[in-house]
């Protein structure tokens, strides 16, 4: 009995890490702009979610393995600081409002924003969660959300009309 247990604990996490490490992985690649560390992230969540398994409400997997990825993402910028983005991964990235910018540079300017910014600006509108499902992702209250994407936003358009500005320069 135990054997057809593990089964069907293991064929339930399968699909639901095939539905999730598509949206896991592009939440990964804006928050840390490198491919190789988007996936060393999405692979360690899925591995604690598995380990959690037993205990994980279905209903809720998604937002369970994306909280052990923010985490994840938080503890190595602690350690790194500041990365560089990587010019790898372009077809995982969502559909963005392009217009002053190209998807391409999106993850340059994302990496220049500060870390709780560059969360808050992810999860809502790459992720497309909520603002009371973002606030408890990073531990802000929906006001401190409101406000880090506000400032967030601001900063993107500042960083992306100079670039463009950089860019007619040369």
């Amino acid at each position: 009995m135990r054997g057809s247990v593990q089964r069907e604990r293991d064929a339930s996490f399968t699909a639901f890490m095939r539905g999730a490490q598509p949206s896991l992985l592009r939440t990964a690649y804006f928050l840390c702009g490198d491919a190789d560390l988007a996936r060393e992230l999405v692979q360690d969540a899925l591995v604690r979610t598995y380990l959690a398994w037993p205990k994980v409400r279905q209903e809720t997997a998604l937002a369970y393995a994306r909280r052990i990825l923010v985490n994840g993402r938080a503890d190595h910028g602690r350690r790194m600081r500041r990365e560089v983005p990587s010019p790898v991964l372009r077809e995982v990235l969502v559909e963005a409002d392009t217009s002053h910018v190209e998807r391409e540079q999106l993850v340059e300017l994302l990496a220049q924003l500060p870390e709780q910014q560059r969360k808050v600006i992810v999860l809502r509108y790459c992720a497309d969660l909520s603002e009371r499902q973002t606030a408890d992702l990073v531990g802000l209250s929906v006001g401190g959300v409101k406000s880090a994407a506000s400032r967030g936003l601001a900063a993107l358009r500042q960083l992306a009309i100079s670039s463009e500005g950089k860019v007619h320069e040369h």
